[in-house]
């Protein structure tokens, strides 16, 4: 039997959800996706980059990552929207439960993202061609958004078809299409082919897709290494890999943050620690892991990034130990430059339970690991904010949960929008 995967990608996901919340939510008129629109980060608080644009916007040059500012230069009637995550994870949930109506295997990819594996289920919705086209119009008519649909034998094929023409699109690249549709395409169109690889195949006379396909591949691995047989793979149509319903584990667990002013001592410093410490620290104990290296990076007021790492004598997920880990590394790392960013990161991750004793130890580790166990049910409970550290009493300017997504992305006051 041969495999039939999709491939679903929302189009414009950020914008679309935050589009479609304000006419059906919220009374608007007017449609952000027709019009240049951007979802965009707070310039006061350093976060002013691009987070999502309409397609309209795309004809400015408009770029995801790129500044607030220069999208502004670029057009100057752009319309700004503030990021709103809550509202996105609820838009990605509905999306992904529909997907699991129609198959049992969905790969939640990203948030916006999704392979889904429909070997064999023809019977039940015909042909895959005409199933995705229902799956795409039962999204757009019950949650107001439209997506883009992939259909293939496989994971990369489908991947590819989902990013031909835009929007709301179902498209096939069938192992028997692909010299066809996806060989005459620029070899930059190739997942997992980023600026540096096109470089090296443009160096090599490699400018299509087909041509890397046709290209010996040893050729290829001599240039490129294990990494060029999985491009020369893909660019043949190759891949075995699975659509896998569960995640697997996380390899490291990490959390970092733009301040919103340079931090010039070190007292403040390891307060943004202490906070990274607690959201870092909150995530390992909720999937029941340990970590064994820690590592501490700067990017300074200058945009130069440095980092370093230690690795503990026993596993943990401790809050005190993590933070007690990244101020000694800080303090040995920190040339006194203002920074402008922070970030915890820690690796090594293992299910071990056990603590190696030390005879010279004197902190009480399972009375630690009580406290943290009574503080995550405490904000679980009553929220993130219901309990915190002395520390931050009395620094309004640090926020004691900080790392992942800023607290002003997580929601917005709708009073204070100007709803078109």
């Amino acid at each position: 039997m041969n495999n039939v995967i999709f491939h679903i990608d929302v189009n414009s996901a950020f914008l679309s959800w935050e589009a479609v919340y304000r006419i059906h939510h919220l009374g608007g008129n007017l449609d952000l996706r027709d019009i240049p629109s951007a979802v965009g980060g707070d310039i006061t608080k350093r976060h002013g980059i691009i987070l999502a644009k309409s397609i309209p916007a795309k004809k400015y040059q408009i770029k995801t990552g790129e500044s607030v500012n220069e999208a502004l230069r670029k057009c100057p009637d752009l319309v700004l929207v503030p990021p709103n995550y809550n509202l996105y994870q609820k838009s990605s949930s509905a999306f992904i439960q529909i997907l699991k109506q129609y198959s049992p295997v969905v790969e939640q990819y990203s948030i916006d993202e999704a392979y889904m594996d429909m070997t064999g289920t023809e019977v039940l919705y015909g042909d895959p061609y005409k199933a995705a086209n229902d799956i795409k119009e039962r999204i757009h008519k019950e949650l107001g958004f439209t997506v883009n649909i992939g259909v293939s034998n496989n994971k990369v094929l489908a991947k590819m078809a989902s990013d031909f023409k835009k929007p709301d699109k179902v498209h096939t690249l069938w192992l028997s299409e692909i010299k066809e549709k996806m060989w005459p395409l620029p070899v930059t169109e190739l997942f997992f082919v980023g600026r540096a690889t096109f470089r090296k195949l443009r160096n090599l006379g490699i400018k299509t897709i087909g041509e890397l396909a046709q290209t010996d591949l040893s050729i290829i691995k001599s240039h490129f290494g294990k990494y060029g047989e999985v491009i020369w793979s893909f660019a043949n149509g190759i891949d075995v890999s699975a659509v896998e319903p569960a995640p697997p584990p996380n390899k490291g667990y990490g959390n970092s943050t733009t301040t919103a002013f340079d931090l010039v001592d070190a007292g403040t410093a390891k307060l943004v620690l202490l906070s990274l410490a607690e959201t870092v620290s909150a995530r390992l104990r909720d999937d029941n892991v340990k970590i064994r290296v820690v590592s501490v990076g700067i990017k300074d007021y200058n945009f130069v990034y440095y980092g370093h790492q230690k690795t503990l004598d026993t596993p943990t997920n401790i809050t005190n130990e993590i933070y007690e880990a990244a101020c000694k590394i800080f303090d040995e790392m920190w040339d006194k430059i203002p920074i402008r960013h922070l970030g915890i990161h820690t690796s090594h991750v293992t299910t071990e339970d056990s603590r190696q004793l030390n005879i010279f130890d004197k902190v009480d580790y399972e009375k630690l690991e009580r406290l943290d166990k009574a503080v995550d049910e405490i904000r679980m409970r009553f929220g993130m904010d219901s309990i915190k550290r002395a520390s931050f009493l009395n620094d309004k300017a640090v926020d004691h949960m900080s790392g992942g997504i800023s607290r002003e992305k997580r929601t917005v006051d709708y009073s204070k929008q100007h709803i078109l």
